[in-house]
């Protein structure tokens, strides 16, 4: 995928002051790098849907609070295996998991519209937040590893927070830090049900990013309500910013 080169220069966007940005599957190629792993490790993906499953379980009680993430990586390889009817000491589990990440981290790629859209989004004089439902050591290390550290104006992640998106405090604490009003800002993330949906829910212009190579690893029958904008790739951004939404934030600022 390569970006437009027309689109990408310096224009007006009224209204708009800030953008804030989802980072795993919106920025940086996660879900390729986890499955390569998982079919690396035991020899195919024929698992991959059973992780995802398990995964998604576990991922939410560390994001609700219940356990930290290094409980939540142990408790899903454990029931992963149980579940194909392998027994794993926790010496087992951790080590497992640990090949895990370090098999996955050497996948991780931005998308290649990533860095021509964060170059016109500074182009134009927009704060650039990143938004993440993260464990903090975790994303850091990552956005290293891809060159993103010092990327953004400011960083969100749920686990520093201890609130998590579709929570709306997490889209206000990002207007809040970028010093702008929600209906100034922007959302963008590769989940309807938490990105899109939940910062819209948040009066923050609410903006789905659904890559098309990605729609295996979404759940079917997602209906976008009225008032969520979709796009398929970052290059889409800057003209749905200038235009459509720069005229709704706009409008939203004189009622």
């Amino acid at each position: 995928m390569t970006a437009a080169p027309a689109l990408f220069t310096p224009t007006t966007v009224s209204g708009i002051r800030a953008v804030c940005l989802d980072i795993d599957d919106t920025l940086l190629d996660n879900a390729a790098p986890a499955r390569m792993a998982i079919a690396e490790l035991l020899g195919s993906d024929d698992c991959w849907p059973a992780w995802r499953k398990v995964t998604d379980y576990h991922y939410a009680r560390f994001m609700a609070g219940e356990i930290d993430f290094d409980t939540m990586r142990t408790d899903r390889t454990r029931e992963f295996f149980a579940d194909r009817g392998e027994q794993m000491s926790e010496a087992e589990v951790t080590h497992w998991d640990n090949r895990r990440i370090q098999v996955m981290s050497t996948a991780w790629r931005l998308y290649d519209d990533t860095q021509p859209c964060l170059e016109w989004l500074r182009s134009v004089g927009l704060t650039v937040v990143a938004v993440t439902n993260a464990a903090s050591a975790y994303q850091r290390r990552k956005l290293a590893g891809v060159g993103l550290a010092d990327a953004f104006d400011h960083l969100l992640i749920a686990e520093e927070l201890g609130m998590a998106k579709p929570d709306p405090e997490i889209f206000h604490a990002a207007c809040a830090a970028a010093g702008v009003h929600p209906w100034e800002t922007v959302h963008v993330g590769d989940r309807l049900d938490l990105d899109a949906i939940g910062a819209y829910e948040a009066g923050l212009h609410g903006v789905w990013l659904n890559r098309p190579e990605l729609a295996a690893e979404r759940d079917t029958g997602q209906r976008v309500p009225q008032g969520v904008s979709v796009i398929e790739d970052l290059t889409e951004l800057p003209g749905l910013i200038a235009g459509k939404l720069a005229f709704l934030s706009s409008m939203q600022s004189l009622n």
